[in-house]
């Protein structure tokens, strides 16, 4: 009886470390360090939050856009030719460098509207992705980028500049139409992103999809991957597809067949026509704040990177 006691023991303490180690290896095939148990307890997003530079590894984007991290991210210079990256302060200019090259692609055909020098880009990802401290509940692997609705006309704004300037709104009746300062360059410069093979979807306003699909009149195609979100008047949301041959890396499924036009004029008839309040609909569950051990098991090691 004691020498059975001692074997499950022994098998109990195995098992332990089995499923609290963080032994194994990267997305590259290098080995990982140990993990502390501690750590796995540990609130991601302030992890996340408190690193100041990438991690020194391969680059990849681990798990999904709501749910992973991102190793070896690159950092979108400040001022580019035909971009600026926004408030500097928040640290977020961080991505894959499949989104790197993305949107230094997309400011070159910005910079081709009337009126625009470029892009104005907002929010990208943290230097090694994961939950962010405020906002975003996406952005966690380098493949999300906010793209500012305001021209970018002028692209030597300093750092204080970038602080206080704002974008514009470009809807009005709380989205379901655009405004005055929606404009045709607006339309062009969001189907030139969408007609990256690269990119899996833009969500912007209901209003704003509506009105890309009365405008359209040639090839409707790129129409499918705008979908219509709440908010998303003061810039646009861009999502890429996992790179090809990413290990680790969670794509979202793809839009449904078609342009989506009908499914965005629901949308703006449910704005202006608001359905009444299902009486049994449950209750809105408490969101959880994500733990480290709810990431891919790599991320505790991007955490640990140098």
């Amino acid at each position: 009886m004691v020498n059975i006691r001692r074997s499950c023991t022994l098998i109990a303490a195995l098992l332990l470390c089995a499923c609290t180690s963080g032994a194994g290896t990267d997305i590259s095939g290098a080995p990982t360090p140990d993990v502390d148990p501690a750590t796995l307890q540990n609130i991601a997003k302030g992890q996340f939050g408190a690193k100041r530079r990438a991690s020194a590894q391969d680059a990849a984007a681990l798990g999904g856009y709501s749910r992973g991290c991102l190793a070896g991210g690159v950092q979108l210079a400040e001022t580019g030719p035909t971009w600026q990256a926004m408030r500097l302060s928040r640290n977020r200019n961080w991505g894959h460098p499949e989104l790197v090259d993305y949107v230094q692609d997309l400011s070159r055909e910005a910079a081709k509207q009337p009126g625009w020098s470029g892009l104005y880009v907002g929010d990208l990802s943290q230097p090694r992705g994961g939950p962010m401290l405020t906002g975003h509940r996406s952005h966690q692997i380098g493949l999300d980028a906010d793209i500012w609705m305001l021209p970018a006309r002028n692209l030597t704004l300093s750092a204080a500049e970038r602080e206080n300037i704002s974008s514009i709104s470009t809807r009005r009746a709380s989205g379901a139409y655009v405004n005055g300062n929606w404009t045709r360059a607006h339309h062009e410069i969001i189907k030139a992103a969408a007609s990256d093979s690269r990119t899996a979807r833009i969500f912007v306003f209901p209003g704003a999809k509506v009105q890309m699909c009365q405008d359209e009149t040639g090839d409707r195609s790129w129409l499918r991957k705008v979908r219509p979100w709440w908010g998303h008047h003061y810039h646009f949301h861009v999502r890429l597809n996992c790179p090809r041959g990413a290990r680790g890396c969670v794509d979202q499924a793809a839009p449904p067949p078609g342009d989506g036009c009908a499914d965005a004029q629901q949308w703006v008839n449910n704005i202006l026509n608001p359905p009444p309040p299902d009486p049994n609909a449950p209750a809105p569950r408490p969101r959880r704040e994500l733990k480290v051990g709810d990431l891919p098991q790599q991320c505790s090691g991007v955490l640990a990177s140098r």
